[in-house]
């Protein structure tokens, strides 16, 4: 059985336009570093950024629990992981698209004020249904959000750990098929979520603090690493 849970946003970490704009652009930033690191022309190449959004989904549903025939438990910091993994591709749809980083911004902070209070496997399923259709719907991925519930400083800060984390795949062989996912029997993902949970994602030495402690811990598995 899955464990009971309210799934009623209540967060009431709510942050403005004006502080939330440049929090949105420096992601834009990083986002397109990334992107450019997996190709230099990335936004020509026809990714199915769409398809990694349903496909996000599924192992979003999977981490929080469906499953009614079996206990499962949600495991709250890889749920929220999963939520920045799609946002790193919606945000890449959003790009292309060319649509207008105020407009996105301004429609981000109404949805974290939303109360239509969506149960979450059904906001997942609305967000998978539209990635389905090709697009990239900000108010599903905000309903995904505010039921979880998790705050725009909560994406904001985690999405800064998942870019450390995703440059510092890219420098150790990730595209080639040479890096190693697994750290002494846990997923890279899980250390990630150790590690932000002790670390300050405003300040301004967090990338480089997170890096070096990412370092440390892929050499602790049995891995030289290279600096991204």
């Amino acid at each position: 059985m899955v464990a009971s849970q309210d799934n009623r946003s209540t967060v009431t970490e709510r942050v403005d336009f004006e502080t939330f704009l440049p929090c949105l652009k420096d992601m834009v930033r990083m986002q397109l570093l990334h992107n450019r690191d997996v190709h230099p022309s990335w936004d020509t190449q026809g990714y199915p950024f769409y398809r990694a959004i349903w496909t996000e989904c599924s192992e979003l549903l999977d981490h929080y629990g469906w499953k009614w025939w079996k206990h499962q438990s949600t495991d709250i910091d890889q749920v929220k992981l999963e939520i920045v993994d799609i946002w790193h591709f919606g945000l890449s749809m959003i790009v292309i698209e060319e649509r207008s980083i105020d407009q996105v911004a301004k429609e981000m902070i109404a949805g974290q004020a939303c109360r239509d209070h969506v149960e979450f496997r059904h906001a997942v399923e609305a967000l998978a249904r539209t990635a389905l259709d090709g697009s990239f719907d900000v108010k599903c991925f905000m309903n995904t959000m505010t039921a979880t519930p998790m705050t725009l400083n909560e994406l904001y800060g985690i999405y800064k750990g998942k870019h450390v984390l995703n440059r510092f795949r890219q420098a150790n062989g990730y595209k080639e098929g040479s890096y190693q996912k697994m750290w002494k029997g846990r997923e890279d993902n899980v250390h990630l979520a150790a590690l932000v949970r002790n670390l300050d994602a405003f300040s301004e030495e967090f990338q480089s603090v997170l890096n070096q402690a990412l370092t440390e811990t892929y050499i602790e598995s049995g891995e030289n690493p290279e600096t991204p």
